[in-house]
């Protein structure tokens, strides 16, 4: 294993120069980082993920093991990407045309939880502190604070900041487990 003052890459991992990698952050075995990758603080890469050259991952990011980060793919700070997640770039791929000009950008805003095995479509958005629940497929942009499930997916719910549904009463609900409320308006959940 080699480590730097400033993060820890394990000896099997690649990464190009020129890279950006922040301060305490880790990255695990058989994992590739591109040139120009530009990695925050304390995130942690698990086994076996490629990030390319333009993607940016804000602080305190996880990505969990088997997962490809491809050109166009943005995510905020304290995003969690769950285990074989996948990310598209192309919307109608083929192997014999080259569609490099087509790569379409996928945000992934501050506090969003990606599952297991879900699958996000290039050109989404996901709003901060939403889930996508395991296996799900992420087709169209996600809301703030949106549960999401199934395939393609759709909205079950709301959830709050610290990962428990909102259950709403008169537009008001409490997260159980912190006490912090939120309230539904005009279709869009917000802290209060």
């Amino acid at each position: 294993m080699s480590n730097s003052t400033t993060y820890f890459s394990h000896e099997t991992a690649i990464i190009d120069k020129g890279c950006i990698i922040g301060n305490g952050s880790k990255i695990w075995h058989f994992s590739h980082l591109m040139e120009g990758a530009k990695i925050g603080k304390n995130c942690n890469i698990g086994q076996n993920v490629f990030i390319a050259n333009d993607v940016v991952l804000g602080n305190n990011v996880k990505v969990q093991n088997n997962v490809s980060l491809y050109s166009g793919v943005q995510c905020e700070d304290d995003v969690f990407l769950g285990p074989s997640m996948v990310f598209t770039n192309v919307k109608i791929p083929r192997s014999a045309i080259v569609r490099k000009d087509e790569f379409q950008e996928t945000i992934i805003r501050k506090g969003a939880t990606i599952g297991a095995n879900a699958t996000i479509v290039c050109g989404t958005s996901i709003g901060k502190f939403a889930f996508v629940a395991a296996g799900a497929v992420i087709t169209k942009n996600v809301v703030d604070y949106a549960l999401m499930k199934g395939v393609p997916a759709k909205q079950d719910g709301w959830i709050s900041e610290f990962g428990e549904k909102l259950e709403f009463e008169n537009n008001i609900a409490t997260c159980k487990a912190t006490k912090q409320q939120y309230k539904l308006e005009n279709g869009n959940c917000q802290k209060i």
